[in-house]
């Protein structure tokens, strides 16, 4: 109750902590049970879908930064000020041999669509992947939010194929997407 808190400012000690889990949890075992028979036999899939995503160009996933939280902080200007932040990550030996150089454009093209995104060498992403954050493209007409169009980014969802869908989810898939990508002679995006 409130008095007790207030009848002990420093906290309450209600002894050692009880085990409950095995009491609410509704599985056969009393345990979590990460290995479900639907998700084990869904790995042969997945197998599948990664052998085939080795023979592709590159791979694109998407990211988050802790100042961007989908579209909505990006009319807020002390949230989005500082360097651009809706770039493509490339690793430097994808870059050195496509041709791509820290600051340039890249066109990332996937088998529905094509955007043109500013580019970022750098070391944190793996080879043969490449990185671009969700929730930008804010230069479309009649979009109303200045702030987030003068640092408008692309629309990472152009590349998304609206036909993918995770069959154990049901949900879009808007990661692990197979693109090419090639430098554009822009001075900037």
């Amino acid at each position: 109750s409130v008095a007790l808190l207030r009848a002990n400012p420093h906290g309450v000690d209600f002894g050692a902590l009880q085990a409950r889990l095995p009491e609410i949890l509704r599985t056969p075992s009393g345990t979590i049970e990460l290995n479900h028979p639907i998700l084990m036999a869904d790995l042969v899939r997945l197998h599948a879908a990664m052998d085939a995503a080795a023979h592709q160009p590159l791979v694109l996933v998407g990211r988050r930064h802790l100042r961007s939280n989908n579209s909505w902080m990006h009319n807020i200007e002390v949230l989005v000020k500082g360097k651009p932040r809706c770039t493509l990550h490339v690793h430097p030996d994808d870059a050195a041999r496509l041709g791509l150089s820290d600051g340039g454009v890249a066109r990332v093209t996937s088998r529905v669509g094509t955007v043109d995104a500013a580019v970022e060498v750098t070391d944190s992403i793996r080879p043969g992947v490449v990185s671009l954050p969700h929730g930008w493209g804010h230069g479309q007409p009649g979009t109303r939010m200045r702030v987030a169009a003068e640092r408008a980014g692309v629309n990472s969802n152009i590349l998304a194929d609206h036909t993918a869908i995770d069959p154990l989810s049901g949900t879009s898939v808007l990661n692990g997407i197979p693109v090419e990508i090639v430098g554009v002679a822009v001075a900037a995006v």
